[in-house]
């Protein structure tokens, strides 16, 4: 994604001028030279998209090295690809991150590998470019270059709607408290079947709140659905009800937490993709902000994305962290030095920076058994935000009480909300009733 040439201009880590406003010197260090990952990336992309994966490495180094509480947005078949596996699971069990905002397809396939048929059905690779027609009569689904069996979505459905019948869903509640529940449906499957942990399963083991913007557009509410409808035509007994009101609502008392209750007393974030996943991720600060009113709002501190969509198609997708400063959703007063978006696809470049990210952490763990934590402080104030402690924000154990502190705001400022819920309206027409 093209930058502006103001943003070019911008006191960015990585970019043309060092933070004293002076011209920075062009680092072209031989990778025979290098011993780390994180120094390919520092000293060995001098130029051109080498230089904006540098300034991503960079800006993700200084948000985990400053200890700031990390959200994260991701868009894309990240689970049936398997890359939860690779480096998404790998990177949330570092407890940087405080909460996810995902699909509801992330969250359904997530379940595919733990089913008690999946060793009779393996995922495997396909042809992008070959005969789709063939393999539709030979009932293999296909997303890009991975392959399974249609079969696996028939058990996977039957398996939600098996889990959705259960006592504990038997309720309203929110997406998180949904989420945090299958999560913990999929551990007991992954462990009966002895298979890895998930994405959901490692979420619930962490208390990471999993947000999904749009939930009836993917499978898991499909299923639901089909259970609603049995309700409706037959009376079966169902009661699962997503509270979307109390989702929104949910995800702004964590913001509020990052912004007045967190240690670092504000947030970064890491956008992989965009769509949904992406709006939901950046829309607490308007919700509180803008139409809440509450005074002391800020947007995110750190904003690095990874997308393919490019900045001429006018979508939030493409939206660059500098448009988000526009609308409050990204700290206006520091956006030009902690802010980057790189058009690129994510699974090409996320498994080196992760690789990396947790190469220093170990390299830090170690420092800290030979050096004494206070001396490593001291001498890499960075070691304190990598050596955060591993078991994270666990932000769901806290909810009914982020919710309620919200709630308070929400009372205190009652009637200025009331006030501002009046709008000299147009009467519609009249509509004639058919007789």
């Amino acid at each position: 994604m093209s930058p502006t040439r103001q943003d070019q201009r911008a006191h960015c880590p990585g970019g043309p001028l060092s933070k004293d406003g002076a011209k920075r010197e062009l680092v072209s260090r031989s990778v025979v030279e290098t011993e780390t990952l994180d120094q390919v990336f520092e000293e060995s992309l001098p130029s051109f998209g080498g230089a904006y994966l540098r300034r991503i490495w960079t800006l993700l180094d200084e948000a985990v090295g400053e200890g700031l509480p990390m959200t994260l947005a991701i868009s894309g078949p990240v689970t049936v690809s398997g890359q939860h596996y690779t480096w998404l699971g790998p990177l949330l069990d570092t407890g940087w991150f405080c909460l996810l905002s995902t699909t509801d397809a992330v969250c359904y396939h997530d379940g595919h590998r733990a089913l008690n048929s999946a060793k009779q059905h393996p995922f495997h690779e396909v042809a992008i470019f070959g005969d789709d027609g063939e393999l539709r009569d030979e009932r293999t689904i296909r997303v890009t270059d991975v392959g399974f069996d249609e079969d696996v979505l028939l058990d996977q459905d039957r398996f939600i709607r098996a889990v959705l019948r259960e006592p504990e869903f038997q309720r309203k509640m929110t997406g998180p408290e949904f989420r945090y529940l299958l999560g913990a449906r999929y551990a007991a499957q992954e462990k009966a079947n002895g298979v890895r942990e998930g994405l959901l399963a490692l979420c619930t083991r962490k208390a990471i709140p999993i947000f999904v913007g749009a939930p009836g557009d993917g499978s898991v509410f499909l299923n639901s659905v089909a259970l609603w409808a049995l309700r409706e035509a037959c009376g079966d007994a169902y009661a699962f009800e997503l509270d979307i009101h109390g989702e929104v609502f949910e995800s702004c008392a964590y913001h509020r937490w990052g912004l007045l209750e967190s240690p670092t007393k504000t947030l970064g974030t890491l956008i992989l993709g965009g769509g949904v996943p992406k709006n939901f991720n950046l829309q607490p600060e308007p919700a509180l902000g803008q139409v809440f009113g509450f005074k002391d709002i800020r947007g995110y501190l750190y904003d690095i994305q990874l997308t393919t969509a490019p900045i001429t198609d006018g979508s939030l997708s493409s939206c660059p962290p500098a448009e988000a400063v526009t609308w409050g959703k990204v700290d206006k007063d520091s956006y030009k030095r902690t802010t980057e978006s790189m058009q690129v696809d994510y699974s090409i470049v996320m498994p080196f920076l992760v690789k990396a990210l947790l190469e220093k952490r170990a390299r830090f763990e170690r420092w800290r058994e030979r050096m004494g934590e206070k001396a490593l402080f001291a001498k890499h104030p960075k070691a304190r935000g990598y050596l955060r402690p591993t078991e994270g924000y666990r932000l769901y154990d806290a909810r009914a009480e982020l919710v309620t502190k919200l709630t308070a705001d929400v009372k205190r400022e009652a009637k200025r909300l009331r006030s501002e819920a009046k709008y000299p309206l147009a009467k519609p027409a009249a509509t004639k009733r058919k007789r």
